[in-house]
């Protein structure tokens, strides 16, 4: 996505980041396939978790795709330090945030620890900062929390992660878990790229090994 911009693979300071802008960019209202509203209101008792797993539009769709639970997605920026930044300034990889999707769901449903397990399963997390072909800081995996207890779930799946892993060869993950400061609404255009774009770019792949719930996880 957009090679012309990608920089070296390394996170900027605070200092060095792009300043960015204080109004939000705008994006689309509902979701392209569901019809949801993207910032809400969401239901009573829904839950959010903004993840990172490589290029946002083949990941959002792995998302939306899952059979119940999910009230809505949108992609987004979150991670870094540069306020409402543009597609175009996460890609030069000064601002330091990476390309995520806010999932909103119901817990009830939809467990936790099964978002995670899509998380997990549906790309490499131990590529640091890239997916594939995909290089640049933008592409990192990440979990960006909205309260300890998503916090502690995640670590707990990340560590028997990377023991799967580790069996079938994998290097040590590099999936970043920490809280979320903030999640910007990408452009209108990155919404749902691919329901609009069906054969439009997706660089999502996973490693092929099953992700546990089990053991200090509930399902």
């Amino acid at each position: 996505m957009l090679q012309m911009f990608r920089k070296r693979p390394v996170m900027p300071s605070a200092a060095d980041a792009l300043p960015g802008r204080p109004d939000p960019l705008p994006t689309a209202e509902t979701h392209f396939v569901n019809g949801n509203p993207l910032k809400g209101p969401y239901p009573d008792g829904s839950e959010r978790i903004v993840l990172g797993l490589g290029c946002f539009w083949g990941t959002e769709r792995k998302f939306w795709q899952l059979p119940e639970g999910v009230f809505v997605t949108a992609v987004g920026y979150a991670g870094g330090h540069t306020p409402n930044p543009t597609y175009e300034e996460v890609c030069s990889g000064l601002t330091g945030h990476n390309e995520v999707v806010l999932v909103v769901f119901d817990p009830g449903v939809l467990p936790l620890a099964s978002v995670l397990k899509t998380f997990f399963e549906n790309h490499d997390p131990t590529q640091g900062m890239r997916q594939g072909n995909d290089v640049g800081t933008q592409y990192r995996s990440g979990i960006y929390t909205l309260d300890e207890a998503q916090a502690a779930t995640a670590q707990a799946m990340r560590e028997a992660y990377g023991e799967a892993l580790a069996v079938r060869g994998f290097p040590a993950i590099s999936t970043e878990i920490k809280p979320l400061d903030a999640f910007y609404f990408a452009e209108g255009y990155h919404q749902q790229y691919l329901a609009k774009n069906p054969s439009g770019y997706c660089g999502v792949g996973g490693t092929g090994v099953t992700c546990p719930i089990g053991t200090g996880v509930a399902a």
